[in-house]
């Protein structure tokens, strides 16, 4: 696994515990006009500080929503407050993945840790909200990627805010329903929409450029701010043209042995079906079909049953 240089500073988010929704780190900004709910969250993984800065940032703006109501979540706070720049992947959560436990058999079942006590205190804002906005990043330095869930309707938002240049259609994570699929985002039919972007390698200084840009963006779409207000703050340019990568399948460990057999980021493409990619114990894993696109590969954490790569195709 690739060593990267820490290259931001965490903000101090303690300012913003006490909100006004009775849970802490959780704020809503009320119009007090008609319009729609629309949340913001970030530190789903509490090493993953570029969402921090852009929450930190917004919340300097003092900004008034112009319609419905804006909801600002820091979540996995406790995770975050572990952060050490010197195991900087250490903290990514404290007992459990928080972005696999909004199952409703999970969430509301027998379990208990750190992170379903705070999953349960979040989900009803999650549940109210007609748009979503779950601002990530990735252990590899890979270009961003926009993760658009499971239903076409994501990616035609995620080209609505014209950012970033890659738009993932894929089939769920193995280990758990994340919170940008649960309930309405995830029903073709709902009209409720998220989006979950993957703003770059964790800890450069571009993770924090794009999360930042996209906070501003997913606002003027959202109705919640002009859009010149949006325009003032951009700080990187659009990409020329939007590209769709439909996953087909998730590449599972099986054992702890699991190894690439060649070095990847992420979004390389294999040209021949075929190709050997990766070793599995005794199992080789081969490119299904031309150009395979290499989603999210990752070595961090290795074990049985984590996913290792997604396997995807470009359609645009």
């Amino acid at each position: 696994m690739a060593e990267y240089k820490v290259e931001l500073t965490p903000p101090d988010i303690t300012p913003y515990r006490a909100g006004n929704t009775g849970v802490d780190y959780v704020h809503c900004l009320d119009s007090g006009q008609p319009g729609p709910t629309v949340m913001i969250q970030a530190l789903t993984h509490g090493n993953e500080i570029c969402g921090a800065i852009a929450l930190d940032w917004l919340f300097k703006q003092q900004i008034t929503p112009l319609q419905g109501k804006l909801v600002l979540a820091f979540a996995n706070v406790e995770a975050y407050a572990r952060f050490d720049a010197k195991h900087p992947s250490a903290s990514r959560f404290c007992d459990e993945d928080l972005n696999r436990v909004w199952a409703d058999d999970v969430l509301f079942g027998k379990g208990d840790s750190i992170e379903l006590r705070r999953a349960r205190a979040l989900v009803p804002f999650i549940d109210a909200a007609d748009y979503l906005l779950d601002i990530h990043s990735m252990q590899e330095a890979c270009r961003p990627l926009m993760v658009c869930g499971m239903q076409d309707k994501g990616a035609a938002f995620a080209k609505r805010l014209g950012m970033p240049g890659d738009l993932l259609i894929d089939t769920g994570h193995p280990s758990g329903l994340r919170m940008r699929d649960r309930g309405g985002f995830g029903d073709p039919l709902s009209t409720r929409n998220a989006l979950l972007i993957e703003c770059g390698q964790h800890w450069e200084q571009s993770s924090a450029d794009v999360a930042l840009d996209s906070v501003t963006r997913f606002l003027a779409l959202t109705g919640m701010v002009e859009q010149a207000w949006a325009d003032a703050h951009q700080r990187l340019p659009l990409p020329a043209k939007q590209h769709v990568i439909r996953v087909t399948e998730p590449v599972v460990a099986r054992t702890a042995f699991f190894r690439f057999l060649s070095a990847f980021q992420g979004l390389e493409v294999i040209p021949k079906a075929g190709t050997p990619f990766a070793q599995d114990g005794e199992q080789v894993w081969v490119t299904p079909y031309d150009n395979t696109v290499m989603v999210m590969p990752s070595l961090n954490n290795a074990k049985p049953g984590t996913t290792r790569v997604r396997l995807g195709r470009f359609e645009s």
